[in-house]
């Protein structure tokens, strides 16, 4: 019945908050990097991740339009076009103020957007739960039913097999009582003892 709660460990715990500012922290490591490497004021570069990027960006148009649309394909697709744009910027930008400044809004983003499915998820999680605690409660009580269902019939069959052992008792101990005619109760109207148990106790 008490199921053995495990606490989720810190690292559990503070990774998912983190990931949206890893990510764009290690897109905008990587394309410094890149920009370190020639990509600065590499037209053919620069025209190659906003190709990508207006790509990803028309991906998730399509995937979010109709009631066929997946909202985790679109979001990925967004993500993509945004990362794009960013690692595009900040390779491309000879300065960090502007890489930064796109760094931070696209943190930003990614925060607002993930706390609306932590919302949710805490949302079904706490549901869950509650629906959880109701089924062990009426699991519980239904059990505490039937362990007293089961304890009252146990305790109707002692008592008649107790009043059956002490009828046979009586009914022996009156046919050894001295003078006993069964004969005579017959014909009293009582009712007549089994022959097979008088014939024994004689």
């Amino acid at each position: 019945m008490n199921e053995q709660t495990i606490a989720p460990h810190w690292l559990a715990i503070i990774a998912p908050k983190a990931a949206p500012a890893i990510a764009t922290s290690t897109v905008l490591i990587l394309a410094r990097i890149w920009n370190a490497n020639g990509a600065e004021h590499s037209v053919g570069n620069a025209v190659l991740m906003t190709a990508l990027s207006l790509a990803a960006a028309a991906a998730g148009v399509c995937a979010s339009i109709g009631r066929a649309g997946d909202s985790v394909i679109a979001g990925t697709a967004f993500a993509a076009s945004g990362g794009l744009t960013l690692a595009g910027v900040a390779g491309y930008a000879d300065g960090l103020s502007l890489p930064l400044l796109l760094w931070a809004l696209a943190t930003a983003i990614a925060y607002g957007l993930a706390a609306r499915y932590w919302r949710t998820d805490r949302r079904e999680r706490t549901a869950y739960e509650r629906q959880t605690s109701a089924r062990r409660e009426e699991h519980a009580h239904i059990e505490r039913v039937e362990a007293l269902r089961a304890g009252a019939q146990i305790e109707v069959a002692r008592s008649g097999a107790a009043y059956a052992e002490q009828l046979a008792q009586a009914l022996i101990t009156r046919a050894a009582l001295p003078g006993f005619d069964f004969k005579a109760l017959e014909a009293a109207g009582l009712p007549e003892l089994p022959s097979v148990s008088t014939s024994k106790e004689h």
